[in-house]
């Protein structure tokens, strides 16, 4: 395999998940958030468009889905696919290394 292919692989996909807000909705999917509200009230600081153009984004590269529930009012939910659920382990070492490496600021550390 050619190291340029490689390269725009991880570039790709670490642009993908490293874009501001994206690896946070992920998180919040997989600790149980499904709907938009729930989504929102999780995700201190994100607004209604930040969060609708990542769950757009999201959906278009395949890492969750949108399911539209024919419920009286009808629901909105969304859903990591297999390639989303796969990204776990690597956002739980990200995790970890964040709480080894990464300081909190001042005025939240204390």
């Amino acid at each position: 395999m050619s190291r340029n292919l490689v390269c725009v692989r991880f570039h790709t996909a670490l642009e993908l998940i490293g874009a501001r807000w994206s690896g946070a909705v992920i998180r919040m999917i997989f600790d149980g958030a499904h709907r938009y509200a729930e989504l929102k009230a999780a995700i201190p600081g994100i607004n209604d468009t930040m969060l609708a153009r990542r769950l757009r984004e999201l959906e278009a590269a395949g890492l969750i889905e949108r399911r539209v529930l024919a419920t009286s009012p009808v629901r909105v939910e969304y859903h990591l696919t297999e390639m989303g659920q796969e990204l776990r382990p690597v956002l739980d070492e990200l995790v970890t290394w964040a709480h080894k490496w990464i300081p909190l600021p001042e005025a939240e550390s204390a």
